[in-house]
């Protein structure tokens, strides 16, 4: 049998068609809006919406109550740590404020904060002059026995105290990571120790942006 030859379709039936492209064309760009935006990724732990971490209410250095309140609009990094700490406390708020650095004019809308879990040996000047040798800008939080024992049952952070080998000395076992919030003031990240300033740059920028 023959081949038949190629025909193109009457002009016509084009019109037709045209209508129809055009209407599924359209059904599949709705369908495509109505897709939930992607979630940002962020290298920290994701917690938004978690049911801790709500209230922090405790006095700062000049005895003066702060909460997280305060701290609306600005990212918030807070961090859970004591003076003596020998390695995670420092390194954590260097690498805070070296990201704010990194982040040029908008690190200024970076907010650390330092909540002592060592109150007994962080008197607040002691305490002052630790977090400024990080930051002019970081705040630091004092309370006492009870009132630390409270704000970190609400963060659920650990600290224990452990006997050093001098009668009376002692370091502090605790959580080693830092929570971030973004400008609303809601929880959003868990950061652990050791992810590094270029992992928490790119996180406090997707914050910053409104992520």
């Amino acid at each position: 049998m023959a081949a038949r030859p190629f025909r193109l379709k009457a002009p016509g039936a084009l019109a037709r068609l045209g209508p129809l492209m055009l209407a599924l064309a359209l059904t599949l760009g709705l369908a495509g809006c109505d897709r939930p935006p992607a979630a940002p990724r962020f290298d920290g732990i994701d917690i938004t919406g978690a049911a801790y971490a709500r209230h922090l209410d405790l006095p700062d250095t000049s005895g003066r109550m702060r909460h997280l309140a305060d701290f609306k609009g600005r990212v918030t990094v807070v961090f859970f740590g004591y003076t003596q700490c020998p390695d995670v406390c420092p390194t954590t708020m260097l690498e805070l404020a070296q990201a704010r650095k990194l982040l040029g004019a908008e690190g200024a809308r970076v907010q650390g904060v330092f909540v002592t879990i060592d109150p007994a040996r962080d008197t607040p000047a002691v305490l002052q002059a630790y977090v400024q040798n990080f930051s002019p800008d970081f705040v630091a939080l004092r309370g006492d026995e009870a009132q630390t024992e409270a704000a970190a049952k609400e963060f659920k952070v650990f600290y224990a105290k452990v006997p050093g080998d001098a009668p009376g000395s002692y370091t502090m076992d605790h959580t080693a990571g830092s929570f971030v919030f973004d400008p609303a003031g809601r929880v959003r990240l868990f950061v652990r120790y050791g992810a590094g300033v270029d992992k928490l740059v790119h996180d406090l920028k997707l914050l910053l942006a409104g992520q």
